[in-house]
């Protein structure tokens, strides 16, 4: 099955780059959009302005990429909805790539909190522990020769 990418970016220019470079890494269909459409199974690459538009929460946010200025209440926005793909519109249009690619991969994938790694912002999410919880500690020697 052939990934879809719903580009919502209001820069024509930027939108453009960004649909070529799609064209010649990723073997995928790339739909340029108004107003993303979060209910298909896709990758969201939104600008600030369709980030928005979007009605939150976002089911599957890891599927989202969004470029944006570095607007602390922006970023604190999207870490709330719980997108973790988030890259500067100053950033190359490599690292960009990377993280469409990257988004593609998270894309059908289940989501679950005890599956899940790294932080999350969802305050359900299971934590895993640092120490295992019953460690006897006891002396330890090292040996010189």
């Amino acid at each position: 099955m052939m990934q879809t990418v719903q580009l919502a970016i209001g820069d024509g220019a930027y939108a453009h780059a960004v649909r070529e470079a799609l064209a010649h890494t990723c073997a995928c269909t790339v739909e340029t959009v108004a107003q993303p459409d979060p209910a298909q199974q896709c990758v969201l690459v939104l600008d600030e302005g369709a980030f928005e538009r979007l009605s939150l929460p976002v089911s599957n946010p890891e599927r989202v990429v969004l470029i944006t200025r570095k607007d602390p209440q922006l970023l604190a926005q999207a870490w709330e909805a719980g997108i973790i793909s988030v890259v500067s519109d100053e950033d190359p249009l490599t690292t960009v790539m990377l993280a469409i690619m990257a988004a593609s991969l998270r894309v059908g994938k289940p989501h679950s909190g005890a599956a899940a790694s790294g932080i999350s912002p969802n305050p359900n999410a299971v934590s895993a522990a640092i120490a295992p919880p019953n460690r006897t500690s006891g002396s330890k020697r090292c040996k010189f020769q």
